[in-house]
């Protein structure tokens, strides 16, 4: 077993790795850094692989996703429909006991949609800001996703932050 700033590193590099290949649009390598069935030593030929160690995936607003099949696709889904990409994490905390390990973190995006049909250059670029709970396993080939989790975060109302209101309070009528 490595030493446990050792294990914090193979995670950040594999977190880092994971952003990296969405914003290269590497299909192939976000795949492999998705926990397997073999990685945990399941026969696929006599298991179901979405049943043995099962994969999840909760993207902003969408419903959960399991299992690799589901998982993967959703990837290939958003590739296909982003121009651009960019993450810049903030807050990255990884903890790891085991053969597990939990990385918290801000994902700080940028993202660009399709192209004006009369221009060559990206659409508007948008901002988001999402928090999300990345879950790793040790496998004999390195640290691999086991389940990713997103949720956005709601900005404040700048209008009732300036009034001095409680956004949460409802006004009478």
């Amino acid at each position: 077993m490595s030493a446990p700033h050792t294990d914090v590193e193979q995670v950040e590099a594999a977190n880092t790795a994971f952003y990296e290949a969405l914003e290269q649009g590497d299909f192939d390598v976000v795949s492999s850094l998705w926990l397997t069935p073999s990685d945990l030593g399941v026969d696929e030929e006599f298991h179901d692989p979405a049943d043995a160690g099962v994969v999840s995936c909760v993207h902003p607003g969408w419903p959960v996703l399991t299992g690799r099949g589901e998982v993967l696709r959703s990837y290939a889904l958003i590739m296909a429909n982003t121009d651009y990409i960019q993450f810049f994490l903030t807050d990255v905390h990884v903890s790891v006991t085991g053969d597990t390990a939990l990385v918290t973190c801000t994902e700080n995006i940028l993202s660009g949609g399709p192209a004006p049909e009369d221009g060559e250059e990206l659409g508007p670029l948008v901002g988001q800001l999402v928090v999300a709970t990345n879950v790793f396993r040790r496998t004999p080939d390195g640290w691999k996703l086991w389940s990713h989790h997103a949720s956005p975060v709601m900005a404040e109302n700048a209008e009732n932050a300036d009034d001095g209101e409680d956004p949460d309070e409802e006004t009478p009528s």
